[in-house]
């Protein structure tokens, strides 16, 4: 899972040179303000491991496919990732799958984390029930505005040494102009924001799924600190991603 990173750009100016810190994206979104729930709630609930570990969340939109963010591929081989189904908890229980192929979107921009969305392919199906089935995905010709919306993940931290559970959190759409400018200007076409009041920066693992009523239509993405109010948590826009998933499918 990656970590706030922070870099030091030098600028070389005409009267002389200055060094000007820049926020890059916050990769690494975990539940906060949420509730315990059970995966047959969210049947469609994932977790992406490499090599046995818990990195990522992601959601299941096919009996061999799963959908998850393109900055949680960036670095592992296919070779040392799979996903845990059918579990509550991370880490523990459900069924372990190895991942065959990863797609990753090719306009993917690991500085922008414009595009942030990767397809991967399973070695074997997923058998449909209860507490494994698969998502289905937001229409392109969706309409924005005002809806509210669940995010799920398993990417509460550790505590006393328990096997975490897995998280549900409530949150709204915030008006994409507002978002833009709280981000100086770098929310693009394939973003989008969704907030709510003590849960509006960090609404879930990266990869995991948000879904309005019974369709998924953001993929976590990305966001600025925690919790904070005048940051909202940055999700990858389903809709106009469509295309690219599609082809993968």
């Amino acid at each position: 899972m990656f970590r706030l990173l922070l870099l030091l750009t030098v600028v070389t100016l005409a009267a002389g040179a200055k060094l000007q810190l820049r926020t890059l994206p916050r990769l690494d979104r975990r539940i906060v303000g949420g509730k315990p729930v059970k995966i047959e709630e969210y049947p469609y609930q994932v977790s992406l491991q490499s090599d046995g570990s818990h990195i990522c969340g992601g959601s299941i939109i096919g009996p061999t496919k799963v959908l998850t963010a393109a900055h949680c591929t960036s670095g592992p081989y296919a070779s040392s990732l799979s996903i845990r189904h059918s579990s509550t908890y991370r880490g523990v229980k459900g069924v372990v799958i190895m991942i065959s192929n990863i797609v990753r979107n090719p306009d993917y921009g690991p500085i922008t984390a414009s595009h942030d969305v990767s397809v991967l392919t399973l070695s074997e199906p997923i058998k449909d029930s209860d507490i494994a089935k698969p998502i289905v995905l937001v229409e392109t010709n969706a309409t924005e505005g005002d809806r509210e919306a669940v995010c799920t993940g398993l990417g509460a931290r550790l505590s006393g040494g328990f096997t975490l559970h897995l998280q549900a959190v409530d949150v709204k759409e915030v008006d994409r102009k507002a978002c833009n400018v709280s981000y100086n200007g770098r929310i693009t076409d394939t973003m989008i924001c969704f907030a709510s009041p003590g849960k509006d920066s960090c609404q879930g693992d990266s990869g995991g799924p948000l879904v309005v009523g019974d369709k998924q239509v953001r993929i976590v993405s990305w966001g600025r600190g925690c919790a904070r109010p005048d940051y909202p948590g940055v999700y990858a826009h389903v809709a106009p991603l469509r295309t690219f998933i599609d082809e993968n499918l």
